[in-house]
This record gives structure tokens, sequence and C-alpha cells, in this order.
């Protein structure tokens, strides 16, 4: 019984790593990757974290808490390589990159960074950048860690509404009463 799908070998599967990895916006989480790499019947989760591991191992990837991302040598190899897979599997890893590089492009342009204080209270600093400049840099002294917490989660979810409020507040004409 032959196997299913393209990616039928070690070799194949890393080839199709180091094509998504050289596309992507940014470096990736394992399950990131698990899912750009399903575009093939012939992936499976065990394989796929021996291939990662051995790549690390080899410096084509580097790890950095949780996100992998592509060296140089790698990027090297990937672009060697990349005929060797089969233009279906390419053109559907093409398709699944869009949306996870909107996403790593979204939070590189929207961040946040929750700093604890010795008092119980937490600062709170907001980043929101376009592709060229900052647009918003603010931070917030908030009651505690879980406010902070909470509070970057909403700024995540909608960055430009507060954007807009603070643009529409500062623009706001000074009514004095005579």
């Amino acid at each position: 019984m032959s196997a299913i799908g393209f990616i039928q070998s070690d070799l194949d599967l890393k080839l199709l790593v180091l094509y998504i990895m050289d596309r992507t916006a940014g470096p990736i989480t394992f399950l990131q990757l698990f899912e750009l790499a399903l575009c093939d019947a012939g992936v499976d989760y065990f394989s796929l974290t021996q291939a990662v591991e051995h790549m690390v191992a080899t410096g084509q990837l580097t790890k950095e808490a949780d996100r992998y991302a592509i060296t140089d040598k790698g990027r090297r190899n990937s672009q060697i390589c990349e005929s060797s897979l089969p233009r279906s599997v390419r053109r559907r890893c093409d398709s699944n990159l869009v949306q996870i590089n909107d996403i790593l492009r979204r939070e590189s342009q929207v961040r946040t960074q929750i700093m604890e204080r010795e008092d119980g209270t937490a600062t709170l600093c907001l980043t929101l950048e376009d592709n060229t400049s900052p647009l918003l840099h603010a931070a917030l002294l908030t009651p505690n860690l879980e406010q902070a917490k909470h509070w970057a989660a909403a700024f995540k979810q909608d960055p430009a509404s507060l954007y807009h409020i603070i643009i529409k507040t500062l623009n706001k004409e000074e009514h004095h009463e005579t």
C-alpha cells in the first residue's frame, strides 16, 4: 500500500518545513508550523516534531522561547531545494501562509508589555505601529497584574479603537463657559 500525500520521507518533510519557514513573516510556534504543514496528507505530528528538532540541532532553524525561525543556512537550503516540492503542495502552503502572515504582521504591530511593581500594581505598556513608524505608545498604571492582563488582551483585540478614541479626544475643541 502506498503512502498518502506527496510528503513521504523525512527529507520531503524537512524541505516542506524549510519552504514554510522561509515564507513566514516572523517566528512561529510549533502549532502554527504544524497547521501550515498539514497542507499535505503525508505529514504527521510525531514526524514533524523529529524533523524540527533535527533542523534546530543542525542550525537550519532556531528556537527562542516557544517560536521557531529560519536561519540563513536554512534559507539557503530552502531556496536551493524548493523546486523539489510538488507545485500543488507549494500552492497550498502559499495559500495557508497568507492568513498566518497577516497574524504575524499584526502581532509585530500591536504589542503589550506588563511590568509588575513592588507595591502590587503593574505598568502596562501599549504599542501600536504601522509598517514604518509608531502610531501609539502609552504606559498605564494598573491596580494589579490581573487588570493589566485584561487591559492588554482588550488592546490586542481592537487596538485601533483606542487609537481613534485618543485622537478624537485630542481633537475636541475646548469649550469655555462665559
